[in-house]
């Protein structure tokens, strides 16, 4: 049954025509690994496309605009990261057509590459490569492609279906061809809008401006947004009083892929809200009231209806899923790409998994972003969240898996698929402390002298300890002394001086991080 909110929109949304449908322009966001010159082209494509037709030059007035080919229009989003792309994606905004990924010609395939393709390919959104910096002396096309080609990302021109184009932003060079071939593969897309129905898009950003008030960057998806239109966007209502354009010119109207700045909003929207004009400001303000009413009834604690491991079998038999998405992390890559490699052949004809990023290090903040735009599971194989990425995990009740041996892992995703999970091992962080200087000690082969940051240190019984060197586990196991100045304590608390040594383990050195913990057993819930 449609709710109520549903049944408005639904009217809102088919008060013209199917037939007074027109092809709009291609919204494409530009990703890349720092200073492989993703801004230098955007700058090179503004400036060449814009800064000829506009008298004084350019002033970028939002973080989008749009330039000219060939008598069409292409709209570039200036977002800051992959990470701000898929924030907005896990607010339910679709809002980019293409993905240009830029790749310097002399460095390669780097990190934030590769993360920049799984995040596009995620969004099953289409990818443009932009080899940039062919005018270098060491430039190599020929190896960014053969790596691009070992992430199954293969050129056309090597028989594949991924558009390469070789451009030098700095000299200008084939930008034309790039804004070419952006047309021709959206072309394939038939990106269509309807001019004659009331707006509906996603907010990019907001702000408060001290003179006017709060303000939104809105990317008009299809519809016309109009001064005096009433809307909604996320819980947030307001009534058009004036448009601004990428160039900062005043607008009586904004039609389909247009970036505009709004005024007349009563709050501040998120990025990736959903945009729409409703004829009725009665009824936009009832949706708002509706909104706010299940913002606070999750925020109280309202299952938010996460994909975790305890739940895949309830939602596997009720046909609610059909694969298991998941992000792997680990101290290395190489044991990552076993671990993925080891994952990627689970599944059974009910449920598959998909692996959707594997990679190096600490679980971050931008990988909780990812997981939830994904509603994915995510795997730590000997790493840890750092604080803040622990935070927002549980806020967004984020399913956080973290194992020391790889056959633990592959066995608890079986077991979840099958129902079969045993009690989940909840782990209670007691503490922790900040390794200051190490010192050597004859019974222990090594002593920590630490600041205790979180918590208090113990030896009670049960408690256990371990090392984190840049927040990858380097050993787990029980502290041997625990002292204070010169003397044995049981318990150390939060801003004390302290010195620590671990039975049996004595590589330790400065800047590690010493957690204390207990862990109990939590049945499983399906």
């Amino acid at each position: 049954m449609r709710s109520f909110e549903e049944e408005i929109l639904e009217v809102e949304s088919s008060a013209a025509q199917e037939g007074d449908q027109v092809t709009r322009a291609p919204v494409v966001t530009v990703m890349g690994h720092v200073d492989h010159g993703k801004t230098t082209l955007l700058d090179a494509i503004r400036h060449s496309r814009v800064a000829e037709r506009e008298a004084g030059g350019i002033t970028q007035h939002i973080g989008a605009y749009s330039v000219e080919i060939n008598n069409r229009r292409i709209v570039f989003l200036d977002t800051p990261g992959h990470e701000a792309f898929t924030l907005m994606r896990a607010r339910g905004a679709r809002v980019t057509d293409i993905v240009v990924l830029v790749v310097a010609a002399d460095d390669g395939v780097m990190p934030q590459t590769r993360e920049a393709i799984d995040h596009a390919k995620a969004a099953n959104v289409p990818l443009i490569v932009a080899i940039n910096k062919i005018d270098k002396a060491n430039a190599n096309p020929e190896r960014v492609k053969t790596e691009l080609s070992e992430l199954g990302l293969t050129p056309e021109d090597w028989g594949g279906h991924t558009v390469t184009v070789e451009v030098s932003a700095k000299k200008q060079t084939n930008l034309e061809l790039l804004l070419e071939m952006i047309l021709l593969v959206t072309e394939l897309g038939e990106l269509k809008a309807n001019p004659k129905r009331g707006a509906f898009g996603s907010v990019l950003e907001a702000k408060i401006d001290r003179g006017r008030g709060p303000i939104a960057t809105i990317l008009v998806k299809d519809g016309t947004l109009r001064i005096g239109d009433n809307f909604i966007a996320g819980s947030i209502v307001g009534k058009v009083r004036a448009l601004i354009d990428d160039r900062g010119n005043k607008q009586e109207e904004a039609g389909p892929s247009s970036p505009i700045e709004v005024l007349g909003l009563t709050g501040l929207p998120q990025p990736g809200d959903t945009f729409q004009v409703v004829a009725d400001a009665s009824k936009a303000r009832q949706i708002s009231m509706l909104r706010q009413n299940q913002a606070k009834q999750k925020s109280l604690g309202e299952k938010g209806g996460r994909l975790t491991l305890e739940s895949l079998q309830q939602q596997i038999d009720e046909g609610e899923t059909k694969e298991l998405p998941i992000i792997v992390k680990a101290d290395v890559q190489g044991s990552a790409e076993v671990l993925a490699d080891a994952l990627g052949k689970l599944g059974d004809e009910r449920v598959k998994v998909r692996l959707i990023s594997s990679g190096a290090g600490a679980i971050n903040e931008g990988d909780i972003v990812f997981a939830a735009a994904s509603n994915a599971v995510i795997i730590g194989f000997n790493v840890r969240p750092d604080r803040n990425a622990a935070a927002m995990a549980e806020r967004e009740e984020i399913d956080i898996r973290l194992h020391r041996i790889i056959y633990d892992v592959t066995d608890e995703i079986k077991k979840a698929m099958a129902g079969l999970l045993e009690p989940t091992v909840k782990e209670i962080q007691v503490g922790a402390a900040e390794v200051r200087e190490v010192f050597k000690v004859p019974k222990f082969g090594a002593a920590a002298g630490c600041l205790v940051t979180e918590g208090k240190i113990t030896r009670a019984g049960g408690i256990q300890a371990r090392l984190l060197r840049d927040h990858v586990v380097i050993h787990e196991g029980r502290i041997g002394s625990l002292r204070r100045f010169k003397d044995d304590v049981g318990e150390v608390k939060n801003g004390l001086d302290c010195g620590i040594a671990f039975e049996r383990y004595a590589d330790i050195k400065a800047g590690d991080i010493i957690e204390v913990f207990t862990q109990e057993k939590v049945a499983a819930t399906v």
